[in-house]
C-alpha cells in the first residue's frame, strides 16, 4: 500500500482491468484511514471493493489466499491473518459463512482480538446465532474494543452495486462510526438496537424469504401443470394480492425473467446451502424462545433435503427445479 501514495498527490492511478476503478485519487485514499476487511468471498469481495471505490484504503484476508488476488490487483493490501489485520487498522469489517468461523477469526490464536487496539470498531456483517454476535461483544469489550453485529440483505447484485441493506445492532453511540463505512456498501442502514439484534431481524427477513420463495415455486408449478404459460402466470400474481419479492424480482422459473439464477441454471445468488443455514439458526432460535414457527420448520427441512439431493451449491430458487424432480418430471 505504500507504494500506493508515492509521488504527487495530484498523481492519478489507472486501473485498466477494472474500469470502475479506472480514477482513483491518491489524495483521496491518503485522506481517510485504512478499513480492514477479513472475509473475501461472493458478498465480501464486492463490499470490499466498494470501501476501495469510495478511497478507504482496504487491509484484508482470507482463509483462502486465492479470493485476495483480485482485490490486491485493484489496490488492497493483502495480509496473512486477521490479527495482522487488527495490527494495521482501527476498523475492520468481517464477512464470514458461519458462526464458527466468526468465533476463529475474532478468538482463534490468529484472531482479530489477539492483536486489537484499543477503541478498534468491529463491525461483523456475517448472518450468525445472536448469542454468538453478543459473545463476540463480550470478548472485544474486555478488550477495549467495540463490537456490532450488521448482517446483509440483498444478495450478491446488491453487494456489488453497493445497494445491500445492513441491518446493525450494537452500541447507539458507535451507530454514526459504523453508518460511514457501511453507507460506502450500502443503500440502507437501520439501527436495530443491542448487539444481536441485527442478527434478529436477518434471521427473521430469512425465513420469510424462504417461506415465500417456496410458495412461488408451489404456485408457478400448479399453474404450469394446469396448462398456464408461466410468463403469463407470473403477471397475472405480480399484478394480483400474490405478489411478492420471490415472483416480482426473483421468480424461481427459468425463462419468466432474465439476469436472475433460474436464467442461468441456478448458479450465483444465495446458495441452497446458506439459506439451510440460516433456517437453522431461525430454528435454534425459535426452540431457545418457544416460539411456533411451522412453516419456518417445514422450510428447514426442505432446504435441508435439497442439500443432500445436489442442490447444496445451486441458488435457493432451485427449490422449483426440486419440487419438478419430485413429481417425477
Amino acid at each position: 500500500m505504500a507504494a500506493l501514495f508515492r509521488g504527487s498527490r495530484n498523481i492519478l492511478l489507472r486501473w485498466t482491468k477494472h474500469a470502475d476503478f479506472a480514477f482513483v485519487s491518491t489524495r483521496s485514499m491518503a485522506s481517510k484511514t485504512p478499513v480492514g476487511f477479513v472475509g473475501l468471498g461472493n458478498m465480501g469481495s464486492p463490499m470490499a471493493k466498494n470501501l476501495l471505490r469510495n478511497g478507504y484504503p482496504v487491509i484484508a484476508t482470507d482463509v483462502f489466499p486465492e479470493s485476495c488476488k483480485e482485490l490486491q490487483d485493484i489496490g488492497a493490501q493483502v495480509v496473512d491473518s486477521p490479527a495482522e489485520v487488527a495490527e494495521r487498522a482501527d476498523r475492520i469489517l468481517t464477512m464470514l459463512p458461519s458462526s464458527p468461523n466468526v468465533i476463529e477469526v475474532y478468538t482463534g490464536p490468529n484472531g482479530i482480538l489477539k492483536k486489537v487496539k484499543k477503541g478498534t470498531l468491529l463491525i461483523d456483517s456475517s448472518t450468525i446465532d445472536p448469542a454468538v454476535s453478543r459473545e463476540m461483544a463480550a470478548a472485544a469489550e474486555k478488550m477495549g474494543a467495540v463490537f456490532m453485529d450488521a448482517p446483509v440483505s440483498g444478495g450478491v447484485g446488491a453487494a456489488s452495486l453497493a445497494k445491500l441493506t445492513f441491518m446493525v445492532g450494537g452500541v447507539e453511540e458507535e451507530y454514526n462510526a459504523a453508518q460511514e463505512l457501511l453507507t460506502c456498501m450500502g443503500a440502507n442502514v437501520v439501527y436495530c438496537g443491542q448487539v444481536g439484534n441485527g442478527q434478529a431481524a436477518k434471521i427473521c427477513n430469512n425465513m420469510l424469504l424462504a417461506i415465500g420463495m417456496i410458495g412461488t415455486a408451489e404456485t408457478m408449478n400448479l399453474g404450469i401443470r394446469l396448462g398456464l404459460d408461466p410468463k403469463l402466470l407470473a403477471q397475472i400474481l405480480n399484478m394480483s394480492s400474490g405478489r411478492c419479492w420471490s415472483s416480482d424480482v426473483y421468480n424461481p422459473v427459468p425463462g419468466v425473467m432474465e439476469g436472475v439464477p433460474s436464467a442461468n441454471s441456478y448458479q450465483g445468488g444465495f446458495g441452497t446451502t446458506l439459506m439451510a443455514k440460516d433456517l437453522g439458526l431461525a430454528q435454534n432460535t425459535a426452540t431457545n424462545t418457544k416460539t411456533p414457527i411451522p412453516l419456518g420448520s417445514l422450510a428447514h427441512q426442505i432446504f435441508r433435503v435439497m442439500c443432500s439431493r445436489g442442490y447444496a451449491n445451486k441458488d435457493f430458487s432451485s427449490v422449483f427445479q426440486f419440487l419438478r424432480e419430485e413429481e417425477g418430471q
